[in-house]
């Protein structure tokens, strides 16, 4: 069902669809998803992998967004904690309720702060997952053993999601497969194409893997590409004018030392006027983020030094156990589609992050802004969109109790494998087959063999980065550990894919090129 030869067989024997997707990150995944539980024939196209863009490299909450509040976008944050009760039900095997510390240093914070979060918990109604509460400076220290104590009065705890974002993104496709959608990574679109009144009408692409050229033809299109937005818009339009403006957030991933309780740390103010989390996820904690505007974009993006430095000074503000570069086991960049500010003088943190459809003149349907927690909502309203553009038959949407693969009423983190949910059984099963597949990856990893056989066999990996970035996620939580296990990995897709050692080669050298970008000089 999930394996690329039945997929491919789809598009050879299907040339027509309702629905064509472009772009397989959290929004183009859920628009695919809302698409196909409505009975549209679905296609989703990904020039790379799945959330291998912006949607793999979050701060990995699924949250209302304090800072919203702060900005008084009431909507939007109300919105937000709708969709976060939505998701801890219908991802229950991916979405935590994760409690967050602000540490207090003035009165007059921890009044500030208290009534803020009561607000939250007031806008969040019944699908609160927790009450915010104000603790004693005792308490704050104890629950966040490395805080700096000097001069702290105490602290606000409130709650909102941690997941893991590139395995929901995996998980939505298996959903929208199973509801009926066609969904091919690698398989970049090459041309748009309109009827004699100037409406697109379908599409070309092409299969990377076997450089075959498809014709598709379409009732709607959608663009869902993220910061590759204005490209696809400039392939309808060679004048359009840019509509995204990239701004890049990066992480650091440190060892759980650093903060070894279950609570996570929120820094409302930093000196660029964000705020800094420091999460725990995979038994590691993630420190970010920045934002920086940057004029250009690209699928793997670097970090900037002074974004490294700047997270590194805050962290260390707030830590009594020194961060240095030599503790980083992993840094990720990730890019914002945030809309092009209409003049200089606007600040990317002052964007809205709500979410915009765009009909052209073409009717090409372009979806942009939001983020992971609102995905649903935006491709609610994607839909709604083509249907209101008489592209479709009007259908109900499905997916408000639409659970997502995997979900089993349960995040249980005491075994790696809960990340799984109802699979976590089969990949036991694969390893009682095959006890070799039970072995570690890597001594200092909880990672198995078994991982890697079952995310090319049942979740669409072709590359050993597929593996290693968004299925695994070792390239994330430790990206020297991730060369180390390249040849290993490479070796067991190899078994199952029928490649050679020419493949196998290229694969570990491009893997161990793009660890290197992960790992701090």
């Amino acid at each position: 069902m999930f394996d690329r030869a039945s997929l491919l067989k789809q598009v050879e024997d299907n040339k027509d669809w309702d629905v064509i997707v472009i772009g397989g990150g959290a929004t183009g995944l859920g628009v695919a998803l809302d698409s196909a539980s409505r009975g549209y024939k679905t296609l989703l196209l990904e020039q790379s992998d799945f959330a291998k863009g912006t949607s793999s490299r979050s701060t990995k909450l699924i949250h209302g967004g304090v800072r919203y509040l702060a900005q008084g976008n009431i909507d939007l944050v109300k919105e937000a904690l709708y969709e976060r009760g939505l998701l801890l039900k219908n991802a229950s095997h991916l979405v935590n309720n994760q409690s967050f510390i602000i540490p207090t240093y003035n009165w007059w914070d921890t009044f500030l702060y208290t009534v803020g979060l009561k607000i939250y918990d007031v806008l969040a109604g019944k699908l609160s997952f927790g009450k915010s509460v104000r603790i004693s400076k005792k308490d704050t220290a104890s629950r966040l053993s490395t805080i700096k104590t000097e001069h702290l009065k105490g602290g606000v705890v409130y709650h909102d999601g941690q997941f893991d974002d590139a395995r929901l993104a995996v998980n939505m496709a298996q959903t929208a497969i199973e509801q009926g959608a066609t969904v091919l990574n690698h398989f970049k679109v090459s041309q748009l194409h309109k009827d004699v009144n100037g409406k697109i009408n379908g599409l070309s692409a092409v299969d990377n893997e076997t450089h075959k050229s498809y014709v598709f033809n379409a009732n709607v299109v959608i663009n869902a590409t993220g910061v590759f937005t204005d490209e696809i818009l400039q392939m309808d339009n060679v004048d359009a004018k840019n509509t995204v403006r990239p701004s890049q957030g990066i992480h650091l991933v440190l060892d759980r030392s650093f903060m070894p309780g279950n609570d996570a740390i929120m820094i409302p103010k930093t000196a660029d006027g964000r705020v800094l989390f420091l999460v725990p996820w995979h038994n590691r904690v993630v420190v970010g983020t920045t934002d920086t505007v940057l004029d250009s974009h690209s699928l793997e993006p670097k970090p900037l030094e002074s974004e490294i430095d700047f997270i590194l000074e805050t962290a260390n503000s707030y830590l009594k156990k020194s961060v240095s570069r030599a503790d980083v086991l992993s840094v990720f960049a990730g890019l914002r589609p945030l809309a092009a500010p209409k003049d200089a003088s606007e600040k990317t943190k002052e964007i809205s992050r709500s979410h915009k459809v765009i009909v052209s003149k073409s009717e090409l349907i372009t979806i942009t802004g939001g983020k992971w927690t609102t995905y649903r909502r935006m491709a609610q309203d994607t839909i709604n969109k083509a249907i209101a553009l008489k592209k479709l038959p009007y259908k109900k949407c499905q997916t408000k109790n639409l659970s997502i693969h995997g979900a089993d009423g349960s995040a249980d983190d005491t075994d790696h494998l809960y990340i799984y949910g109802t699979d976590q059984k089969a990949i036991e099963e694969l390893i009682k087959t095959a006890p070799e597949l039970g072995e570690k990856l890597h001594p200092r990893l909880e990672f198995l063999k078994a991982e890697v056989v079952w995310a090319v066999k049942n979740e669409m990996a072709r590359t050993v980065e597929d593996v290693l970035a968004r299925r695994v996620r070792i390239l994330f939580l430790d990206a020297n550990a991730a060369k180390e296990v390249a040849p290993e990995v490479a070796e067991l897709i190899a078994t199952f894919l029928n490649k050679d050692d020419a493949w196998k080669q290229s694969q570990i050298a491009e893997l161990t090129q793009l660890a290197n970008q992960y790992i701090l000089s």
